[in-house]
C-alpha cells in the first residue's frame, strides 16, 4: 500500500496510465458473468477510488458500455482491462496498479457465477515460468515490451531489439 496515499498504475502497454490520489475504496473479486467476460478471466478483482483523486496521466481508457448502469474503460491498444463505471462510482482493476500486492480484496461479489473449479486453483501443482524451460526454451531469450510498473517520460521507447 502507498504510504502517502498517491497510487499509480496503467494498461500493459503503457498507452494508458493514471495516478489516484487519496484513500482507495473497498477491494472486491466479483465472480459474475459480466466481470469475468470483461477481463477474459475466472473473476475480476476491482478497487473503489470514490472519494479519491483519479487522474489520466497518459492517454485515457476506451469505453464499453456493458449494461444499462455501467461502462468498462480498457486501453484500446492492448486490451488491458482498467475500469468499472457505475452511477455510485469507478472501480479500477487491482492488477493494473503498480503495486498491487498491498491491495487486498476483502470481498467477493457475484458468487452465483462463480466457476465451480476457482476454490481448488491453490490446490493445484505450482512451478516458476522458467521452470519449463525444456519444454520451452524460448523463454531464456524472452524479452518483455510491458510497460515497466513505474511512471515513464516516454512510452514506448525508441528501440526494441
Amino acid at each position: 500500500m502507498s504510504l502517502d496515499n498517491r497510487y499509480t498504475g496503467g494498461c500493459q502497454c503503457g498507452a494508458v496510465r493514471f495516478r489516484v490520489e487519496g484513500t482507495l475504496g473497498d477491494a472486491s473479486i466479483c465472480h459474475c458473468r459480466m466481470c469475468q467476460k470483461a477481463s477474459g478471466n475466472f473473476y475480476l478483482p476491482l478497487v473503489s477510488v470514490r472519494g479519491a483523486r483519479l487522474d489520466w496521466t497518459r492517454g485515457e481508457p476506451k469505453r464499453f458500455r456493458s449494461s444499462s448502469a455501467a461502462w468498462r474503460g480498457f486501453c484500446a491498444e492492448c486490451g488491458t482491462p482498467l475500469t468499472f463505471e457505475a452511477p455510485d462510482g469507478v472501480a479500477l482493476a487491482i492488477a493494473a496498479f503498480d503495486d498491487p500486492a498491498g491491495i487486498a480484496p476483502t470481498i467477493q461479489w457475484g458468487v452465483e457465477a462463480k466457476l465451480p473449479y476457482v476454490d481448488g486453483i491453490p490446490k493445484l501443482p505450482s512451478e516458476a515460468t522458467m521452470a519449463d524451460i525444456s519444454s520451452a526454451p524460448y523463454l531464456a531469450e524472452l524479452v518483455s515490451y510491458q510497460h515497466p510498473d513505474h511512471d515513464t517520460d516516454r512510452w514506448p521507447p525508441e528501440e526494441r531489439p
